[in-house]
């Protein structure tokens, strides 16, 4: 399947930018009010619950799952001949992706927030969208980015309860609910796609690959500071790994034991 063309496409040179060295798709279409950057150093960055950077992660959330709905959208249109019931789950990942906009865009506004007061970036779909196969996409966006929220999205809701935030607990525990089949529908195709043609492996070892490279450049340098002063090298990206939803979400025992592997051997 991969041979004929039904899992590739090409992404003109032209839909391309390069950022810091990083090769990333040209940024999606949005409204003239958001201002759109490209390093973290011109992102606003929580590091409190204050009101301001309690707007501020709902207002990175609702853009965060506006770039999923794109990027599943994207690959819909770029690999028409894809199996059906990949195309079809795929839909359902785009409409799941326009509830969650919708619900923290509800949530956003309640608590006196506005759409464009701070920056965004968008570095999922630079980065995803450039990839020119459908199985490096699902490597890389729905194993990769979705699974990683897996472990966020459980850390944030045990935040919002602790602060008192129950509705917001709530929401972002439905959210998760949602990822789960979105990081379990992507293992369960990678993994036939790969059995029906071990060459599909090839292009999720060049993707990974790929998405190390450009972490590393679009990675905050030592002296950098956010916009709000935050200095990002001071922040603390650790996470607990969420055994039980990976394992929900069809990972493998060994695959998360690789996750908790680099924790297991620091020093207590």
């Amino acid at each position: 399947m991969a041979r004929d063309g039904a899992l590739t496409t090409a992404v003109p040179p032209s839909e391309t930018i390069t950022v810091r060295g990083a090769q990333l798709r040209r940024d999606p279409a949005r409204e003239s009010c958001f201002t759109v950057v490209h390093t973290h150093a011109e992102l606003h960055l929580a590091r409190d619950f204050s009101d301001v950077n309690r707007r501020e992660k709902l207002h990175r959330e609702v853009n965060n799952e506006i770039q999923s709905l794109e990027i599943g959208a994207q690959s819909l249109v770029d690999f028409p001949r894809a199996p059906w019931e990949l195309r079809m789950q795929l839909a359902r990942q785009c409409w799941d992706e326009t509830r969650h906009a919708a619900l923290f865009f509800t949530e956003l506004r309640a608590i006196g927030g506005r759409k464009g007061e701070f920056p965004i970036a968008n570095h999922e779909w630079g980065v995803v969208c450039q990839l020119a196969s459908l199985p490096a996409r699902l490597a890389v966006q729905n194993r990769s980015f979705e699974a990683g929220s897996l472990d966020s999205m459980r850390k944030a809701v045990a935040i919002w309860t602790e602060a008192g935030e129950e509705q917001m607990a709530r929401a972002t525990e439905a959210v998760l609910t949602d990822e789960i089949e979105h990081v379990r529908f992507a293992n369960h195709w990678l993994r036939q796609l790969s059995s029906e043609d071990p060459t599909v492996l090839l292009d999720v070892a060049s993707a990974m690959a790929n998405l190390k490279h450009t972490v590393a450049q679009l990675s905050p340098r030592p002296e950098e500071l956010s916009v709000n002063g935050l200095r990002l090298a001071d922040r603390d990206l650790t996470g607990r790994t969420s055994v039980e939803d990976r394992a929900v979400a069809d990972f493998t025992e060994g695959e998360t034991n690789q996750l908790l592997q680099p924790r297991r051997d620091e020093p207590r």
